[in-house]
């Protein structure tokens, strides 16, 4: 009994941080930390953008994954196999790049948000080619990242506190968002593991090529 619950919550965890979704809780930590970064003076001001980013880095790809599932093009949905991430890769890929190529030309788009987007292109790709010779773990590389743009975030592009509320009254140091990005890619990793999805070096590599390309992204562009 106490199995499968680990394992249920273990499931629950790795859906609700699937890697497709991390743009859009990038987002919400540069809203967070920093809503004045797009022009708005509170984070829920951001709901327009939300979707936008939403629809483009999570239902459009995952629409993609769900037709190549559909024509027999991969067994499952959870691509278990390094051949069953090749179409998906490449299907994901095509999406983070047109989404890239049109942030980096408007410009409203702060900086900090165009980065991010770039880092997770380049760590799809770098992930793209690391998986023909060897299986890698997409939620660690996510996490990474999340993990890198939180660290970019508190250093670079935030005042080093947060309001939670349209007042402003409560306000928190924006270092929390960074302990908080660590606790998440922890509880990830040991999910996949519970799950026996991946080994454990191929949760470490995924961490470091996430948080690498990240920080790789912002020295490209800032």
């Amino acid at each position: 009994m106490t199995k499968s619950i680990i394992r249920f919550f273990s499931n629950a965890i790795s859906v609700l941080f699937h890697p497709l979704l991390m743009l859009t809780y990038i987002l919400v930590l540069l809203l967070l930390a920093n809503p004045f970064l797009f022009g708005i003076r509170h984070y829920s001001e951001g709901g327009k953008l939300f979707l936008i980013v939403f629809l483009y880095t999570y239902l459009y790809p995952s629409f993609a994954v769900l037709m190549m599932k559909a024509l027999g093009m991969i067994e499952s949905l959870e691509m278990k196999t390094k051949n069953e991430r090749i179409g998906p890769f490449i299907a994901t890929g095509i999406f983070y790049l047109w989404f890239f190529r049109n942030i980096y030309s408007d410009p409203n788009m702060p900086v900090a948000y165009v980065a991010a987007v770039l880092g997770a292109t380049i760590g799809l790709f770098s992930a793209f080619f690391i998986n023909l010779f060897y299986k890698i773990s997409l939620h660690a590389v996510g996490v990474g990242g999340l993990i890198g743009v939180a660290f970019i975030t508190v250093t670079f592009f935030s005042y080093g506190i947060m309001p939670l509320d349209k007042l402003g009254m409560m306000q928190v140091n924006t270092y929390y968002l960074l302990f908080v990005t660590i606790l998440i890619s922890g509880l990830v990793g040991t999910s996949r593991l519970i799950l026996k999805a991946h080994r454990p070096q191929e949760i470490y590599l995924g961490y470091l090529l996430g948080l690498a390309t990240q920080l790789l992204a912002i020295k490209i562009l800032f």
